[in-house]
Order: structure tokens, then sequence, then C-alpha cells
């Protein structure tokens, strides 16, 4: 059974490693140099991190005594091992170190570091008792390393000397991509082969999808942070909310997610994609229903943990006809007068004569005093004005209507592209890699709380 026992207090060895931290050079709040990626990751939607300027050489750490920060089944986690981690955390994520963040730089460190360890004495048991290769190889993690150097536009060797600088060695990312790197080879080579996606759960997936197209979907990212392996939900409700402020000061979504995250969405930085009404749990489906495209939600609690939620887009279900539209205009007042009224009809269908289709209504209609040309972009048909919804509705993909009157202006609208809502669905494979995810994901989660429950985990 696992045994968690606390040797010191909490807040004594959160302001210790507080200590090593400041002690070790890393910069505090408004100082932190995010860098991108990490095992497995796409890059993320923030911009690349600047190539370090040649400057004073970094202070060098000091001396510090170590001490033991936990014991995993007699392996031993030392206090130099956390605060590694925690500077990692810092540098991968975007999060600043404050007094605040601490504590969850911490809880987070040390629950990593727990698992990994576990997660490698699985596997050289399985090594030792299978006579296999699972534990990657150090041309593996250089591997992994080169493609996370590639997506910071650094090489190697750059790489690791801007970690260098926030203190951090070159052991510390090692250890943490090749656990990564072994525990997902493991669980994808030893589960992957053996699951069935079946043409049943193929066709029922698709057939559910066509059935909510008609309701509002949403491109989200997430962060889900699991109750269960933060050691509670007041713990996870806590750090959510922590993540949340340093988000909403700039952090980056990808690389919180990639850090924080429990989600198998977290290797792709939290891109969770379009999903549909009823596909997540019912709070999350309220909350999106508050969102607008560009918001980021506050913690919601859920039965096993708290998401964060960023709405990237949304759109209506497939019962709406969206439509793109550019249109050219002459400015009329309200009481214009029949002369001028006719004369701006005129110049209106001269452009109508002269386009072919929306790539050349703005070039046209710049040649013509007094016509100004522009992209209205894609909108519901139901929501547009009345004046132009009716020419929405009646024209096609190409075509351009009569001179419309509104108290602004005269006005043609230009067809460039219409389509139900929702019209975008999963192929065959994306459904196929989307249950296989899934079902991988929480086969890695169950194994990991095996092996917890079955360890002896000691915190001091």
């Amino acid at each position: 059974m696992m045994r968690a026992r606390n040797v010191t207090g909490q807040g004594a060895r959160g302001a210790a490693i507080f200590a090593v931290l400041l002690a070790a050079g890393l910069p505090l709040a408004g100082q932190a140099q995010p860098l991108r990626g990490q095992v497995g990751a796409a890059p993320p939607a923030a911009e690349p991190a600047p190539e370090p300027t040649p400057a004073a050489a970094p202070a060098r750490p000091q001396p510090m005594s170590e001490s033991v920060a936990a014991v995993v089944n007699d392996d031993i986690i030392s206090t130099y091992d956390l605060g590694q981690r925690m500077r990692l955390l810092i540098a991968t994520s975007g999060v600043q170190p404050t007094q605040d963040t601490l504590p969850q730089f911490q809880r987070e460190a040390l629950v990593s570091l727990v698992d990994e360890r576990l997660q490698l004495q699985e596997l050289r048991r399985v090594e030792k008792s299978q006579k296999i290769d699972v534990v990657a190889t150090d041309d593996d993690v250089q591997e992994e390393l080169a493609q996370m150097a590639q997506q910071n536009n650094l090489k190697p060797e750059a790489f690791l000397d801007v970690l260098k600088q926030q203190g951090i060695g070159r052991e510390t990312l090692f250890q943490q991509i090749r656990a990564q790197l072994s525990w997902q080879r493991w669980i994808r080579g030893r589960y992957g082969s053996r699951l069935r996606i079946g043409e049943d759960q193929i066709k029922a997936t698709q057939a559910r999808l066509i059935a909510a197209a008609s309701k509002p979907q949403f491109e989200i990212s997430e962060v889900f942070l699991d109750a269960n392996r933060l050691g509670g939900m007041d713990q996870a409700t806590n750090g959510a909310a922590q993540l949340v402020a340093q988000l909403q000061q700039g952090a980056p979504f990808p690389a919180v997610a990639r850090q924080f995250s429990a989600s198998s969405t977290a290797a792709s930085g939290g891109d969770a994609g379009w999903i549909t009404q009823g596909e997540m749990a019912p709070e999350v489906d309220a909350a999106l229903e508050t969102l607008r495209p560009g918001q980021l939600s506050a913690p919601i609690p859920v039965k096993d943990g708290v998401y964060i939620i960023y709405l990237r887009d949304k759109r209506s279900g497939a019962g709406q006809t969206l439509v793109s539209l550019k249109q050219a205009a002459v400015s009329l007042p309200a009481d214009a007068s029949a002369a001028d009224t006719e004369a701006a009809k005129a110049k209106l269908e001269t452009v109508r004569a002269a386009i072919k289709g929306c790539d050349t209504l703005e070039a046209v209609a710049g040649k013509i005093p007094g016509v100004v040309a522009g992209d209205l972009g894609e909108a519901e048909i139901a929501d547009l004005a009345p004046e132009f919804k009716s020419a929405a509705e009646a024209l096609n993909i190409g075509q351009v209507s009569g001179p419309i009157r509104t108290k602004v202006g005269l006005h043609i609208l230009a067809v460039c592209g219409k389509r139900s809502a929702g019209d975008a669905q999963l192929d065959h494979e994306q459904i196929e890699n989307r249950l296989t995810g899934q079902q991988l994901g929480m086969i890695s989660r169950r194994y990991m709380r095996d092996l917890r429950n079955s360890a002896t985990i000691e915190t001091r």
C-alpha cells in the first residue's frame, strides 16, 4: 500500500526550496524566459524563444546542502532533484516564480518526480523479467532533445546553454525526457497493438457527431488537473486558480498544458480541436456557453479534477447557413436627392458589370471615384441586416446582387462562400486516432494509479 509520511512541515520545506532557488540565481517574477517544447510536443502558439544575448556570466550557484525530499520504494529524490525540476518547470511553462506560485511548482515537481521514479522502476522490472529493452537509450534521448531544440529555433547545445543560464543541469532535462519517452513507448507498444477500435465504434462516433452537428461547436484548448494525482480536489482547485492567474498575465497556454495537464492532449499543448456539446462533462459544457472566442475560463471542477478551458473559436450547428460576403458601396444620406441616388446606382452597376467574382471586386471598385469596397467576412444569414438577408439567401456563390438601399448608402453584395455551419466532420482515420488516444490515456492513468497504490512513498 502507498505510505506517505511527512518528516518536516510543508511550509518549512517550501521556504528552504525557495532559498535554494534564489541561491541558484533563478529569476523572479517578470524575469523568467519561457522556453517552448517538451517531450513529443508540437510547437505551441507562443512566439519563438529569443537567442540568448551575450551578457555577464550568470551567477554561479551557491554551495548548498542536499537532503532527502522523498523516498519512492527505497529510491531517493533529493532536495537538489526537486529544486532542479522546479527550475525546469518554470523555464518551460512560462509561469512566473513568486512566493504565491512556489507551492504549486513544488507540488507539481515532486509529483512528477515520484511518477517518473515509479515508471522507471516498473520498466526496469519489465526489462528484467521479460528480457526486453524498454527504457529509452541515450541516443533516443539525444534525438528527442534535437527535436525540442529545433522547435525553439536552436541547436541542441545552444538549447542546453539557455537552460544552464537559468541554473538547470542537462541531466535534469535528460531524466525527464528518458522517463516520459520510455513510458509513452511502453504504453503504446504494450497496449496499442492490443487495442481494437472496431468499425462499430467508429460508426457510432460518426453517427453521434452527425446527430450533434446541429448543436454549437467549440474549438478549445484544455488543461486538466487530476485530483487523484495531486492529492485531492482542494489541491487541484487551488492549483487551477493559480494557473488561471498566470495565464491571464501572459503565460503561454500550450507550455502550461504540457507541464501541468494530466489530459492526453498535454503533448499537443492542450489542443482538443473541435468538440460538440455533450462530449465533455456537463460542467464544461455549461462554462463553454458563457465564453466568447479568445476567452479563458475560470477553474471548472468536475468529478475527478479541475479543467481550465481556452475557447479559441465557436460555430453554430448545421441548422444555420453561413455566408461569406464582400461589398461595394457608395455613401448616400437617407434624404439624398433622386439625381444623387441614380448617379450612385450607375456607379455600382458599372462595378457589377465589370467584376468577375469576389477576387476582382476590390480592384474594379477602386478605379471608380466614390465607391468603397471591403470584405464583410463570414456570418450567419439569420444575423445579417434585413436589407442584406434576402439577397444572401437568394444568391449562389459567385453571384452579385443589384444595388441595395440602406440608410447609409447604396450597396452591392458578392457571395464568396456559403455553407452549413458544422460541415467539417472528423474522417474515419481521425476518429480512430482520437479513440485510440483516449483509451491509451485511460490505461496509462489506471496503470499509474495502481503503481502509486502499491508503492511505499515517503515525503520529508
